[in-house]
């Protein structure tokens, strides 16, 4: 509540509804939750949700619409009620109920997306409501029941259709695979290619030479990491694509949460430095007293408030854990320099991979025409057959 809503300067209202059973004797636990979307002023009066944008001319003048009124839109003051904020709200719940599931050790999750969305092919099911549930429970019959039943059982056929479709498609990308690794031309051969062409443009008997030493090096490279085939070229590199691309986002993750303690670090340190002045103003009962003394800090009184905005969704409570978020920077700190060491590396092999592929682009596509040719002569000839 405080860091989905309250910390966006939203009212919360909620209910928790624990049911002791529903239907079956499952537990139902569910809450409501009741948010304004339009904003309080600082008088404590409503706001507006929206407001108007006119629209101008090429001359910048507004636009009459014939009634004494100028033609404008609509424009929301806050995104509260935007599709965007709805989902990032969605999302926010499905996490924190997930992460609590782990924490238990419990299987189950929960996705805040449609079943179209997650590419889940199911039905559903209608809602019956207490009156049908309870004459369910005494053995009546109820329409809503039985399609509900009929559904959940189509549900299940359509579950064990999409799981039999999955390891059909599994086993025809293994065989592709497989197929692939057969077809795959040998790397030594399109080397051989790649020196020939160089040598072919090479006017002297020193540029054979380097030619020679850079083949020489290639292929000693590729023996050095059990590299032979074309498909183990392009295994090798998707494995350091991937390591690099983890990394990566580690790296990113470690970054932005150093930032933020940082931030959290410099607010801690400012509204403890400016806590006296926020109060001194704040014990003043007179207004032309609390004015004067306003408007001779109010740099201060800005900053101090600034600074309590930005710590209220991690330590609402103003007991600021500054030593334990140091602790946290210096930890990650040290855990961002290891692995950025750790990922240079990898980067350079990976550019040296980019190189060995940048040469042997064109005898790559070579081949798979040479290949697509052969295989349409092949169609071509099986066809003049059949007639």
């Amino acid at each position: 509540m405080l860091e989905n809503f309250v910390s966006r300067g939203m009212i919360v209202d909620y209910a928790i509804h624990e049911k002791d059973a529903s239907e079956n004797g499952i537990q139902n636990p569910h809450f409501h939750v009741l948010c304004p979307i339009r904003p309080l002023n600082p008088d404590g009066s409503w706001g507006n949700k929206q407001r108007r944008e006119y629209i101008l001319d090429k001359h910048g003048n507004r636009i009459s619409d014939g009634k004494g009124d100028y033609e404008f839109k609509a424009v929301p003051t806050n995104d509260w009620g935007s599709p965007e904020r709805l989902e990032a709200w969605r999302q926010a719940w499905a996490d924190l109920c997930n992460i609590k599931f782990g924490e238990k050790g419990l299987p189950e999750r929960i996705d805040h997306r449609s079943y179209a969305r997650q590419g889940i092919e199911q039905i559903p099911t209608v809602h019956e409501g207490p009156a049908v549930r309870q004459m369910e429970a005494r053995g009546i019959a109820t329409d809503k029941g039985s399609l509900n039943r009929l559904i959940r059982a189509t549900n299940q056929k359509l579950r064990e259709i999409a799981r039999r479709i999955k390891e059909i498609m599994t086993g025809l990308a293994e065989i592709k695979e497989k197929l692939s690794e057969l077809e795959s031309p040998a790397l030594a051969t399109l080397l051989q290619q790649y020196l020939e062409q160089c040598n072919s443009g090479a006017w002297s008997q020193k540029a054979r030479l380097g030619n020679l030493k850079e083949f020489s090096h290639l292929i000693l490279m590729l023996e050095e990491r059990g590299i032979v085939m074309l498909a183990d070229f392009e295994s090798y590199m998707k494995s350091y694509q991937e390591k690099s691309t983890a990394m990566t986002a580690a790296l990113n993750a470690k970054s932005d949460r150093m930032k933020e303690l940082n931030e959290l670090i410099r607010f801690a340190g400012e509204f403890k430095r400016l806590t006296p002045i926020y109060e001194e103003w704040n014990s003043i009962r007179f207004k032309k007293a609390r004015d004067k003394y306003k408007a001779e800090h109010e740099r201060e009184i800005n900053l101090f408030l600034l600074a309590k905005r930005k710590l209220d969704a991690d330590a609402p409570d103003h007991k600021l854990p500054v030593k334990d978020w140091q602790k946290e920077l210096d930890k990650l700190t040290t855990e961002y320099e290891t692995e950025s060491a750790q990922l240079k590396p990898i980067r350079d092999e990976l550019k040296e991979l980019y190189r060995i592929k940048s040469k042997l682009g064109p005898f790559l596509r070579e081949a798979a025409q040479d290949k697509n040719n052969e295989t349409r002569k092949e169609n071509y000839a099986q066809e003049e057959e059949s007639h």
